[in-house]
């Protein structure tokens, strides 16, 4: 009987090579993930296998030596799942985030993924997974633009120009031929100066960059709106958007927070979300009010719908769209706002799709766990 288990350690340069940057792969593999969701065939954490996961936070005054002090983005993260389909893999992705890490030239998240065989538990790979992270958080938006875009939109504003900001725009020019301009509103001039380089060097087809400076200039007259903005922990600090601004047909991709008039999110646009079941979830998790505390704009549909301004039917799965259960855009004129949780889910099917890729190519650094377990 052979006992002996081996994994592949993958790094950041091998997971390059094995694929991860290739959005176009990367949307489909979401699109395919979220009708596997829609099925039901996959188990994450909590009582109600929904959970994004478990985070955590720390202290705003520890009283140990050495021990982190709480901080906006200061946080540890775990994000197990299984995932069946054609995926049939296990997973964690495992990260600590702070803001501070910038100052040392680092992201401000560092992560990491297991992948595990389903029936044996033994790991399968290592991996570096910031560009696992980052890319399939822009494939979910990309998905959305499949479906839910003008077919000929042009326009595209990026209101956070950081990473999700910068995967979700290569997203969208993924499945938008027909985007040639870009508006990109930011806090600070260097991340617009690196999202400007990325465009100029890989999009071709953009003809046109504009730097707004103001919210306002980068919602008006735009096709696409993206927000990947981060905030903070109170709902009314949260970037404010007229509905005056907004042009008819515009969809609005929010892997973040905005505000916007209930009014209008629960009479005048069509509400869409990834997974309602993780929406779900984050109700049971942050009780009513849900939305100040998990700050994506589906937790605030949960919210409208707590209050009685709609109801369940009003909030529509993506899946549902993707496979002809409800209409996805129904003219021309028709506001979309599509919101995007996130989950680890997501980071096995990229993270699986490309260890599979590297099994193929002969990429990664194989480890050996043992030959004989001591202790069996």
């Amino acid at each position: 009987m052979d006992t002996a288990v081996k994994l592949l350690f993958f790094s950041e340069p091998d997971m390059i090579k094995a694929g991860v940057k290739n959005m176009k792969e990367c949307v489909d593999v979401m699109e395919d993930l979220l009708v596997t969701l829609n099925k039901g065939d996959y188990v994450m954490g909590g009582k109600n296998h929904n959970s994004h996961g478990c985070m955590v936070t720390f202290y705003d005054d520890p009283k140990f030596p050495g021990m982190p002090k709480n901080a906006d983005d200061r946080r540890f993260m775990a994000m197990p799942a299984y995932l069946g389909g054609r995926y049939q893999m296990a997973g964690m992705k495992w990260y600590g985030s702070n803001v501070d890490n910038k100052a040392k030239g680092l992201p401000r998240s560092i992560l990491m993924m297991m992948l595990n065989d389903k029936d044996t538990g033994a790991p399968l790979a290592l991996m570096s997974a910031n560009l696992v992270s980052s890319y399939r958080t822009g494939g979910i938006p990309g998905v959305g633009a499949k479906y839910l875009a003008r077919k000929d939109a042009t326009t595209v504003s990026v209101i956070g120009p950081g990473v999700m900001g910068k995967t979700s725009l290569a997203a969208f020019l993924s499945v938008c031929p027909n985007l040639d301009t870009v508006k990109i509103k930011g806090r600070g001039r260097r991340s617009i100066d690196v999202l400007i380089d990325f465009i100029k060097a890989e999009y071709p087809q953009v003809k046109n960059i504009e730097v707004c400076d103001s919210v306002e200039e980068a919602v008006k007259d735009s096709d696409i709106i993206s927000f990947t903005t981060t905030v903070r922990d109170d709902e009314a600090s949260f970037p404010y958007i007229n509905e005056k601004w907004i042009k008819k047909g515009a969809l609005i991709s929010m892997p973040s927070a905005a505000r916007f008039d209930d009014e209008f999110l629960a009479n005048r646009c069509k509400l869409v979300v990834d997974n309602y079941k993780l929406y779900e979830a984050w109700e049971e998790e942050y009780p009513y009010p849900s939305y100040k505390e998990v700050q994506i704009i589906g937790t605030k549909f949960t919210d409208l719908k707590h209050e009685g301004k709609i109801k369940r039917e009003d909030i529509i799965d993506i899946a549902d769209i993707i496979t002809g259960k409800y209409p996805g855009r129904e003219s021309d004129d028709e506001i979309i706002v599509y919101s995007v949780g996130g989950m680890p889910v997501e980071d096995i099917a990229w993270g699986g799709t490309i260890y599979r890729n590297a099994l193929k190519q002969g990429i990664g650094i194989e480890l050996p766990l043992w030959d004989k377990p001591d202790m069996a």
